[in-house]
């Protein structure tokens, strides 16, 4: 039996994402180890600022739930709940943990309650299109208990240090002269095989925040590349903490055009 790291990815297009996570599961430990320093940042970020007596959590895009497993694992929370569409994904190992195979689009039928939700790695950017990301954000807003909070973290698109200063300028300018929803829509590829996938603005995610009813109450700036923790969202890729606020806004209101305005 070839090792991990040896194993083949299927290559192409999926315009699904669950497809293309069908495909790279047999080495996903592998491409997330290449990006360890800036998801192990992402995690204790996440434990610092967890609500105290936090007993359940519900991770949805969970992967093979190894960071869900550890975030439980330390503050002791009693109930894990990872949300993982793709089967190839998850893995074994669910004894210390329930596995709901489902879409996080589909969340509206669940009546559950959560002290922690987090949507990590760019979770949110494999969802489309824009009003389904507002959707799956409502649902959030809805499962998460009075005074519990959300974590989510996407890609940024103005991220300088990432991209570089020329394709970043331009994102920029193209915003600022045209903006469009689409102006995020990306092809990420990993191992060969690549599916569509959508960066981020700071203005256009809390924009999508508002829409779903909640205050982001912090934003943290990450290194994609070491982790390192920085002041200036250019640096490196978004975390936020979010609160729900109540009421919700109706899911029938349509959304406005976004902000032209960057970081």
């Amino acid at each position: 039996m070839l090792q991990q790291s040896q194993q083949q990815v299927q290559t192409g297009f999926c315009d699904d994402p669950v497809a293309a996570y069908d495909r790279i599961a047999p080495v996903f430990a592998r491409l997330a180890e290449q990006r360890r320093p800036y998801l192990d940042r992402i995690d204790q970020l996440v434990l610092s600022e967890m609500p105290p007596e936090s007993h359940s959590l519900l991770d949805v895009g969970s992967g093979d739930g190894a960071r869900a497993r550890r975030i439980a694992h330390t503050r002791g929370v009693a109930k894990l709940v990872l949300l993982e569409p793709s089967v190839a994904m998850q893995g074994e190992d669910r004894a210390d943990a329930n596995v709901w195979t489902m879409r996080a689009e589909e969340l509206r039928s669940v009546q559950a309650e959560f002290d922690v939700v987090t949507c990590l790695w760019n979770v949110l950017g494999h969802i489309f299109p824009v009003q389904s990301r507002i959707e799956v954000l409502r649902q959030f807003a809805r499962l998460v208990s009075p005074g519990g909070a959300v974590f989510v973290d996407v890609n940024h698109r103005y991220n300088a240090r990432h991209y570089g200063l020329l394709k970043t300028t331009q994102r920029f300018l193209r915003d600022q002269v045209s903006w469009d929803d689409k102006n995020g829509d990306v092809v990420v590829c990993w191992d060969g095989c690549s599916t569509p996938g959508h960066v981020f603005t700071d203005k256009e995610f809390r924009h999508l925040c508002k829409a779903a009813g909640f205050r982001v109450e912090k934003r943290f700036v990450v290194d994609y590349a070491n982790g390192q923790q920085h002041r200036w969202g250019w640096e490196g890729n978004l975390l936020y903490v979010l609160r729900s606020e109540s009421p919700l806004i109706d899911s029938s209101r349509p959304l406005q055009s976004g902000p032209r305005s960057g970081d």
